[in-house]
């Protein structure tokens, strides 16, 4: 079958763009052509949708007011959230067995309250400031953002936080969730390749059916892995204004976006 000069030009014009997208997706700009066949959208959590440093560093303040005791409460919350991935990585070596994250975090708030001399709190205080990361508020433009996105996607968190945490904040914050999805139902933690291969076989998906939407490179490397498309949102202030986050997208991203929003409209919702 013989193909005209004009037809030959199309085909090679489409090759090209389709190179092009995928540069740009590289170099960290917008794509205008999103994969048409993605279905569900899973998010990482903490840092990506919610700001969990104001949000805790505020009710530790809020608590040490109430006490008496004097402490620099941003310095606090982001210790606690250093002990994040060394308290996962004892359950993902096999050190521990299985444990919540809020267990987790349990386990590393009783260390820095003694590192910080934050002493007089009793049990019943110290559960209820471990579930102040069951109390983050979301960025500003994460209701709205993932609003439109549900309209065209199913969205959930995929994240390392246990299913009563995720029920909790989505409650807390208005999180239009349409399930939970995460490390807690995969028993392992991210960036372990059970919890991304989870999210397609709950939802009935294929893995190229599923973005994974994240601040960090790490998470979406490791989803892209195992066949998970990817989203990259920029999240400049999730360590503060001196704070090193990634800010740029590397060749694990396919899509490049500046918020929720942005990203509503690069995927068309």
């Amino acid at each position: 079958m013989s193909v005209s000069r004009r037809e030959f030009l199309q085909a090679g014009a489409l090759a090209v763009a389709g190179t092009n997208v995928v540069a740009h997706a590289q170099s960290g700009g917008r794509v205008d052509a999103p994969p048409a066949s993605v279905k569900a959208l899973v998010f990482d959590t903490f840092g990506t949708v919610v700001d969990w440093r104001t949000s805790v560093a505020r009710e530790v303040e809020a608590l040490a007011k109430r006490k008496g005791v004097a402490l620099d409460a941003v310095k606090f919350a982001d210790a606690w959230r250093a002990g994040y991935g060394p308290s996962m990585n004892r359950v993902r070596t096999g050190e521990l067995p299985w444990t919540k994250l809020d267990a987790l975090h349990r386990m590393t708030l009783d260390k820095i309250l003694v590192d910080f001399k934050f002493t007089g709190l009793g049990e019943d205080e110290k559960d209820a400031l471990n579930h102040a990361w069951h109390r983050l508020t979301p960025w500003p433009d994460a209701v709205a953002g993932l609003t439109r996105l549900k309209k065209k996607f199913i969205i959930a968190p995929l994240s390392n936080g246990n299913v009563s945490l995720m029920t909790d904040l989505a409650k807390h914050s208005g999180l239009p969730w349409d399930c939970i999805l995460g490390a807690e139902l995969a028993r392992h933690y991210k960036p372990d390749r059970e919890v991304y291969q989870s999210a397609a076989d709950i939802l009935d998906l294929k893995p190229a059916d599923v973005m994974m939407v994240a601040a960090h490179l790490g998470d979406l490397r490791a989803a892209k892995g195992v066949g998970l498309r990817t989203a990259f949102v920029t999240r400049p202030l999730e360590y503060g204004p001196t704070g090193k986050p990634d800010l740029k997208a590397d060749a694990s991203v396919d899509l490049s976006a500046t918020d929720f929003n942005d990203l509503a409209g690069q995927l068309g919702a």
